[in-house]
């Protein structure tokens, strides 16, 4: 398929810049892939428009404070965004460098009384390999709690940082032990406590997954041809109790919160007989692609943003409304074309659609 069936018109304006006042605020788009119906709601009103039996799996990763501020021995201004642990090293990280073309192996940039690094390598994609040296930290991610900043996308402008950032740009679910992720869960940004406690008192509980999210997961797809993508790779777990409630059940509407979750558990309906379980818990890297006309084996509904164009996220919300078929890209830019026309607000901050 040509990737030019990814594009669509977005005006600047619909690109949401800050949350919602509270995070139950956001719209929500309902559509009903049967009828072809769309409802437009709130999404506090989630638990009145789930179906009977559903569960909700969420990705509880938590966003790392990757962005670090540092200055160079000249006195130049060094932007730093973690992206994740060289393997084998110690306080060594595969990193983006702003700006890159001045940070060859072996220059050095920190910030005093904090930390100190030296380059050590750059990759062939324009990843930096960097050793960091602490100061009074005892890790790196030690060191981002007390000065890192929360790596916004880019689409989102701001003239300085934003404190509430730290907050909002985290689910409330967030496992403090899974620091793990480059960019949130986006979709489970809008669960409140009261409204998670809601959905439970109705009958809608919730099961956990991890999935080490990549900034690789906001690359747009280059090649001429949607299939030809190199889709990249990201780190999943799933414990014993969310894998028993993964199991096919005609009483259970299985509803992945985002798409990082529907990653993880396609990628397990397709590979749960060939990886072996370590302790109940199911560990594996998903390196899937999901494009029209995927089928789907797993995820019976999706809660998700509004997509950039060209995004593999794009191609999934596609492939699930219309599985095992190609139609689904040009209902979803119809669908697009009026949430635009509506004022809804796209992208990570923005609203939700609820897809049944």
């Amino acid at each position: 398929m040509d990737t030019k069936l990814l594009d669509f018109d977005l005006p600047e304006e619909r690109i949401a810049q800050t949350p919602a006042v509270r995070r139950d605020d956001a719209r929500l788009l309902l559509v009903n892939r049967q009828s072809g119906r769309l409802e437009h709601h709130i999404f506090r009103d989630l638990p009145d428009l789930l179906p009977g039996g559903s569960r909700l799996f969420r990705n509880n990763v938590r966003v790392i404070q990757a962005r670090l501020r540092g200055r160079r021995p000249t006195g130049g201004e060094v932007e730093c965004l973690l992206l994740h642990p060289a393997v084998g090293k110690m306080n060594e990280w595969w990193c983006l460098l702003k700006p890159g073309r001045r940070l060859k192996p072996g220059s050095t940039f920190g910030c005093e009384g904090k930390y100190s690094a030296t380059v050590m390598a750059k990759s062939d994609s324009g990843q930096y390999r960097v050793e960091f040296n602490l100061t009074n930290s005892e890790s790196l991610l030690e060191l981002t709690r007390l000065m890192g900043e929360m790596p916004l996308p880019p689409y989102i402008r701001r003239t300085e940082p934003d404190p509430q950032d730290s907050e909002r740009y985290q689910t409330i679910y967030a496992h403090p032990e899974k620091e793990l992720a480059a960019a949130a869960p986006t979709a489970g940004l809008h669960f409140s406590p009261e409204l998670i406690d809601r959905l439970e008192r109705r009958g809608f509980p919730f099961h956990d997954l991890t999935l080490q999210i990549g900034l690789d997961t906001f690359q747009p797809v280059q090649s001429e041809k949607i299939e030809d993508h190199p889709i990249h790779k990201e780190s999943y777990e799933i414990p014993a109790s969310t894998l028993k409630a993964l199991q096919p059940d005609p009483q259970t509407v299985r509803v992945a919160v985002g798409t990082t979750s529907a990653r993880a558990m396609e990628h397990w309906g397709g590979h749960r007989e060939a990886i072996p379980q370590s302790e109940g818990t199911f560990r594996s890297e998903a390196d899937l692609f999901i494009f029209p006309p995927y089928p789907f084996n797993v995820t019976d509904a999706l809660l998700t943003n509004f997509h950039l164009p060209r995004s593999t996220l794009l191609c999934l919300v596609s492939a699930f409304l219309a599985p095992g078929e190609t139609s689904g890209i040009k209902w979803l830019k119809a669908i697009y074309s009026e949430a635009i026309s509506l004022h809804y607000r796209f992208f990570s901050y923005g609203d939700a659609m609820l897809i049944l």
